[in-house]
């Protein structure tokens, strides 16, 4: 699912006071780790769907030259099946981290201790609609 002029709040039970880098000891890196590479590296640069395959070629390891002869056939196969939005990344249930889609539905993150986070949160000026990041654990 992607979203347009939206901002996705950090998790009622988040358990970051302020956004944290995510790092993994893993030699596979997990989707999270790289969602926050792509995204803090290059914000507004990718909408959901770019996100999401940016996250699967870079996870399975695909080499740059397969992912340009196979685009269409990866992206195909990818998108066959639903995939979560970002309601349900660990960045904005674990790790302190708003997720902001403008306009065009491009993403950037936010720390939740950054003037932009509390912006977007507080201020009727932002002309976002706000959505809470998916809680861990029942209630």
């Amino acid at each position: 699912m992607s979203y347009t002029d939206t901002f996705i709040r950090v998790a009622e039970d988040c358990p970051a006071e302020i956004g944290i880098t995510p790092v993994s000891g893993r030699p596979l890196l997990p989707a999270h780790v790289i969602q926050y590479q792509l995204l803090a590296g290059a914000p507004y640069q990718y909408n959901h769907e770019e996100l999401l395959y940016q996250v699967h070629v870079r996870h399975k390891r695909i080499p740059e030259e397969e992912r340009d002869a196979r685009r269409e056939e990866i992206w195909a196969e990818l998108f066959a099946k639903n995939h979560p939005c970002l309601r349900a990344s660990m960045l904005p249930k674990k790790y302190g981290w708003g997720v902001h889609y403008d306009a065009e539905g491009k993403i950037a993150l936010y720390a939740k201790e950054s003037p932009e986070y509390d912006y977007y949160t507080s201020s009727g000026e932002a002309g976002v609609k706000l959505l809470n990041a998916m809680r861990s654990k029942r209630r």
